[in-house]
């Protein structure tokens, strides 16, 4: 087995640049929704982009939009040292990202909360992705902070989980999350675009929006389904 050659290709990920800047990418996503950018996806080829379907909002109505700051952590006992390398990853935390945590599956510990979320607002950070759960519940819908997790728990993570790692490639499901993947959710979940191709399926999601103003508007004239369809349109 050529270890290094497998290392070459999972860890050395690339962050390409993009045609616009990541704020102006991420402004534009929060104009159309995850339907539309499934459905470029899938005419891409990806056919496999969403994340778990019980990953969802604490509120209705949240977004989340940007590039992923990945963390992975894991179900641990110890502690030594466990608080010095959570506060190291908070402020390594990229201004505009969003945090995409890998819990390696646990059904514990609450990873995110009050404080982690204010750290995380102060260094730019807007929105968190939980593969796991999220405690303080209350006082992180005050801070009008998105985040998507699994459920919600009073256990905290010392003594029960830990952070192991962050920025590296990541799994949540099926889903691989490099640093740097563009992340979207609504009302209807998570979804991951890989950064190469992140622009481009934004412009075809926003010609789907505008398509299906047009599609809606030839409902509301009375045209039938097959007419509809005779027309360009779809359902």
């Amino acid at each position: 087995m050529n270890v290094n050659e497998l290392q070459k290709k999972i860890d050395n990920f690339e962050i390409c640049e993009l045609p616009e800047t990541e704020q102006e990418i991420s402004n534009r996503y929060k104009n159309v929704y995850t339907a539309a950018v499934n459905d470029v996806l899938r005419e891409m080829g990806y056919l496999y982009q969403t994340l778990p379907n019980n990953i969802l909002p604490l509120k209705e109505g949240m977004k989340v939009s940007g590039f992923a700051f990945t963390i992975k952590g894991t179900p641990n006992l110890t502690i030594e040292n466990e608080m010095p390398e959570r506060a190291k990853m908070l402020e390594q935390i990229k201004p505009g990202s969003i945090c995409v945590f890998d819990t390696s599956n646990d059904t514990v510990s609450a990873q995110w909360g009050e404080i982690m979320t204010m750290a995380a607002r102060r260094v730019g950070c807007c929105g968190a992705v939980v593969d796991g759960g999220v405690r303080d519940t209350d006082k992180v819908l005050e801070q009008e902070f998105p985040v998507f997790c699994k459920y919600r728990s009073s256990n905290g993570m010392l003594g029960r989980f830990r952070i192991i790692n962050w920025e590296i490639p990541v799994k949540i499901g099926d889903v691989t999350i490099f640093p740097g993947d563009f992340v979207f959710g609504d009302i209807d979940g998570v979804i991951i675009v890989p950064r190469k191709v992140c622009y481009e399926v934004l412009v075809k999601a926003e010609e789907i929006r505008e398509n299906e103003t047009e599609i809606k508007q030839m409902v509301l004239d009375g045209l039938t389904p097959t007419q509809i369809v005779e027309n360009g349109g779809y359902f």
